[in-house]
């Protein structure tokens, strides 16, 4: 009895034991998958910061993988990249057709009251048809001064007659930022990782392999970088398209409908197509038609003379029998009553 019971009294000890054990190649097998992980995952990279820093052989390592670390072009001056974001962000675009007194004038004086915003003119497209001029201008302008923009432009300082149509457009894109930032951030943190794991990689395949990834994951962030530069630019600078043009008179309108010069200038045309006409027909007739025509009638005659010659046409008529001649009957006399 005192034996069963010392065996039954080492029995949790050595179940305490396995426990830890299990434990402890669970966490070393965890690891050792966490370094492994794929690229582009995110992935604890801190145990790796400080071999990286130490051996300086990938500078940037350890300020990639720092959680306060700026992405160029995310906007973020070192913030948080998946922090909350304190405003929305939205692309405003917009386009305009206005009616001016003066086409240069009115461009004039827009160019400079865009440019008093902490504007400028990002294309124009000017046209002078039939001494109508027009001009479409497109204008980057700071978001904040949008509607100062519109209203400046309705006006021109009196120089606007009609606004022909306005339209606008607002579109959020605060999520695809924090998104963008977000996949950035954890490429970043795939980047650190594989730049340790090469420090600790002794065989050539292996050091061969980590770099390709490498290279794989600093392709996904250059283009992830362009696309939130090129989408926190469009939040911060609208994008206003403005079409300028003179009213036109209804008169205008009736001498661009009938024009002299044009009508005598389409009935001379008329007049040449109708001689070239005449005048290819009679070539035709005389290069083509004539010769064939005096082939036809030399054949005619050669046919009509042959006929005549031989009398196949000439048919037999049977003779006439002669008609008895009448004898006339002699007139009888009245009988006598």
């Amino acid at each position: 009895m005192p034996t069963f019971r010392s065996r039954s009294a080492g029995r949790p000890a050595i179940l305490v034991l396995l426990a830890i054990l299990a434990i402890l190649i669970a966490a070393c097998g965890s690891s050792s998958s966490q370094v492994l992980s794929t690229v582009g995952s995110a992935v604890d990279s801190n145990a790796y910061a400080g071999a990286a820093e130490a051996d300086g052989a990938f500078p940037s390592a350890a300020a990639s993988a720092a959680p306060a670390a700026a992405v160029p072009g995310d906007g973020t001056g070192g913030r948080d990249v998946v922090g909350a974001v304190d405003d929305a962000r939205i692309v405003r675009t917009g386009t305009m057709q206005l009616e001016v007194t003066d086409v240069a004038k009115a461009v004039a004086t827009a160019r400079t009251l865009i440019r008093g915003m902490g504007g400028y003119v990002g294309a124009s497209n000017t046209t002078n048809d039939a001494d109508q001029p027009t001009a479409e201008i497109t204008y980057r302008i700071p978001v904040d001064r949008w509607e100062d923009a519109l209203a400046a432009l309705r006006s021109l300082n009196g120089q606007t007659t009609k606004i022909v149509t306005e339209q606008t457009q607002a579109v959020e894109v605060t999520g695809q930022i924090v998104d963008l930032q977000a996949r950035i951030k954890n490429l970043r943190a795939s980047e650190a990782s594989l730049q340790a794991i090469a420090l600790k990689a002794n065989r050539i395949s292996d050091v061969l392999e980590v770099e390709q990834q490498l290279t794989d994951v600093r392709g996904q962030i250059e283009v992830l970088a362009g696309q939130l530069a090129q989408i926190s630019n469009q939040a911060d600078l609208a994008t206003l398209t403005v079409t300028f043009g003179v009213p036109v008179v209804a008169v205008q309108v009736a001498r661009q409908g009938w024009d002299p010069a044009t009508v005598v200038d389409e009935a001379s045309a008329s007049m040449v197509g109708v001689l070239q006409g005449l005048a290819s027909a009679g070539i035709w007739f005389g290069i083509v038609w004539l010769p064939i025509l005096i082939v036809l009638g030399v054949l005619a005659a050669l046919v009509a003379w042959f006929v005549r010659r031989t009398g196949l046409l000439r048919r037999s008529v049977p003779p006439v029998p002669p008609v008895p001649p009448v004898t006339p009957t002699p007139p009888t006399a009245p009988i006598a009553s």
